[in-house]
């Protein structure tokens, strides 16, 4: 099941749609790391996989401020050290459909591997 933000930004809920149209189960803004506030876009169910839009990119928006970028390079390092692999989009790449043509075989793979680690 898919748990969608409405208050997302735009590439956001284009993901999501995105998403759910290829039946790809997901959570959204989840928080992972313990002790740390950081929310993740989105974590896409029964993987380590975590999908993160970056928005604001060709118009200065916090994720390409010193300060931003800082923060984000320290949540995406923190969510490796859990177990987790971040998948990084900006939002022309979720509109344009790279992202979620990119997401979906990693995603099956990471399914599959899954799988057959269960069934040993």
């Amino acid at each position: 099941m898919s748990v969608a933000n409405k208050q997302g930004s735009a590439g956001e809920r284009s993901l999501a749609a995105q998403l759910q149209a290829a039946g790809v189960p997901y959570v959204q803004e989840q928080v992972l790391i313990p002790g740390r506030k950081f929310r993740f876009d989105f974590l896409l169910s029964d993987t380590d996989l975590i999908v993160e839009v970056e928005g604001g990119t060709w118009r200065g928006g916090r994720h390409t401020s010193g300060a931003g970028f800082a923060k984000d390079c320290e949540k995406y390092n923190l969510a490796l050290e859990h177990g987790y692999r971040v998948l990084r989009y900006t939002t022309d790449m979720v509109t344009d459909g790279r992202a979620v043509t990119q997401i979906l075989p990693i995603w099956r793979r990471k399914r599959q591997l899954s799988v057959q680690r269960r069934l040993l």
